[in-house]
């Protein structure tokens, strides 16, 4: 009887050994159990995807695409408008335009780096952006700040849609893509209160751009020539040959002109506005039948604001379509 006892203890002991033992070895397994090599790479996948999502990308007025780890923080530009549309979206300026006069006071701590056709690459050196703004002619030099680090984002502004369409580029640039389109939505509602107002519409114009000596005539895939049909106005030389280095532009057929007979004289120029007025007046009167034309019989050569046709006026193109109706409005009257 002790005996049978003795071994019943034994079994009974021995079997909830065996259940322990059999528990602990199953928490042991899932803890420390490898992940296979399948779900390894699946997660390795994931975070580079996830990395890949955080760069941002863009494509710019060349249609060349440009990839940023993260958004840049120290940008210069060698265009006004430009310069408007980035401070626009509070983006940190470092080099800009050199201006002709005094610059406004929250310029001023901003350094000057010349202008698109004379740029001051000493200054650009200086100032070492992560990125530099400039128009598509300045490829020429572009590889030799890519080689120090600066990346050389292009604009154009040839249209208000290239305006806008850089303005949307700029936001998703800096990460600020909601601030951009609310630019480009204040922007829009402006402009659409602003086309074809009534009372300028079908008014004969010729958009005529340059300095004293040297003119060409506006396009309508040009700006100025964009603005004129937004407002309604009809640019007599919508069939004029482009130029060749040019496009936007033609050359001054006075034969064609005088065929066509404009209601209004516009001049567009960088700088200087009235040496470009009284030298193309004195051109006017070379030709005798110059004088003939409605526009100059009846005073109506004017020239167009140069911070808003001269160059490109970034976040005030809305002001531009306003001087626009306005001069086509006055070149109605009498």
């Amino acid at each position: 009887m002790k005996k049978f006892i003795v071994v019943l203890v034994l079994s009974v002991c021995m079997t909830v050994l065996a259940a322990c033992g059999g528990a602990n070895s199953s928490d042991d397994r899932s803890v420390e159990k490898a992940p296979s090599t399948e779900t390894a790479g699946a997660k390795t996948s994931q975070s580079d995807k996830a990395n890949e999502n955080e760069k941002i990308e863009i494509t710019d007025a060349t249609g060349q695409k440009i990839t940023f780890e993260e958004a840049p923080t120290s940008i210069a530009t060698l265009s006004s408008g430009d310069l408007d549309m980035l401070l626009s979206l509070d983006a940190n300026v470092v080099g800009r335009p050199s201006s002709q006069g005094v610059p406004a006071a929250e310029l001023k701590d901003i350094q000057e780096i010349g202008n698109p056709h004379q740029p001051n690459f000493e200054k650009i050196a200086e100032v070492h952006p992560e990125v530099l703004i400039a128009s598509p002619s300045f490829k020429q030099h572009a590889a030799n700040l890519e080689a120090q680090g600066t990346k050389v984002v292009y604009t154009q502004a040839n249209s208000v849609e290239d305006i806008l369409q850089t303005i949307e580029m700029f936001g998703t640039m800096l990460g600020k893509s909601d601030e951009s389109q609310k630019v480009i939505a204040g922007l829009n509602e402006q402009l659409d209160a602003l086309a074809g107002a009534e009372g300028e519409s079908g008014v004969k114009t010729l958009l005529v751009y340059g300095a004293p000596g040297s003119y060409l005539v506006a396009l309508p895939n040009s700006l100025s020539g964009d603005l004129l049909e937004r407002a309604g106005g009809e640019n007599i030389a919508s069939d004029f040959p482009q130029e060749e280095k040019y496009p936007q532009y033609a050359s001054l057929s006075t034969e064609k002109i005088i065929e066509r007979n404009p209601e209004a004289v516009m001049l567009i120029t960088h700088r200087d506005p009235e040496a470009v007025k009284t030298a193309f007046e004195g051109e006017m009167e070379k030709n005798p039948a110059w004088k003939n034309l409605d526009a100059v019989k009846n005073g109506k050569v004017t020239v167009l604001p140069s911070h808003l046709f001269g160059t490109n006026p970034g976040t005030k193109i809305a002001d531009a379509l306003q001087v626009m109706n306005d001069s086509l409005k006055e070149a109605k009257s009498k």
